[in-house]
């Protein structure tokens, strides 16, 4: 959250001539209510289900770029489910660096805690692990979304050139 997954994405796939997915806009429209109302309604639990839903069918197999909330990938299998899709990419900012580009943004259901970068920080570090074993970690401290599109658009076009994904 906060790493600019939705711009950089939407900016890469048209770069590269994909469709852009967004898993949190797909369930939003899937469910007919936004991510906010669906952990209160239903739960942080009953949300990752929809997640994984999306994931084993929710887009198409080829010709797409998917971002995906940073949560998704953390749940057991998913990791290794999503490579076994394409190539996959983590988007990295400090907790610092998240919590300010967060901090105004009342729809982020798992920062509505009392210190929510006490929250981000434990969050990074709990991920951590699934986060590093991506193909590729992308840092968008100090980079423009525009920068940070072109890092991602190259880290793409060199796996699709040695056929990895």
């Amino acid at each position: 959250m906060g790493t600019g997954k939705t711009v950089v994405g939407e900016m890469t796939a048209m770069k590269l001539g994909l469709r852009f997915v967004d898993s949190d806009q797909e369930i939003t429209r899937n469910e007919g209510k936004e991510i906010s109302a669906i952990f209160e309604q239903s739960g942080e639990k009953r949300f990752r289900e929809m997640e994984m839903k999306f994931i084993m069918d929710g887009h198409p197999s080829h010709g797409c770029l998917v971002s995906c909330g940073g949560g998704l990938p953390v749940a057991r299998g998913m990791l290794e489910l999503l490579k076994q899709r394409g190539m996959v990419i983590t988007l990295w900012a400090s907790p610092e660096t998240i919590f300010q580009r967060t901090k105004e943004n009342s729809t982020r259901p798992l920062l509505q805690v009392e210190d929510p970068l006490a929250e981000i920080t434990n969050l990074l570090e709990s991920r951590e692990a699934t986060y590093l074993a991506a193909d590729q970690m992308i840092s968008t401290e100090m980079r423009s979304a525009k920068a940070v599109s072109e890092l991602v658009a190259r880290a793409y076009e060199e796996n699709q050139s040695t056929g990895e994904n």
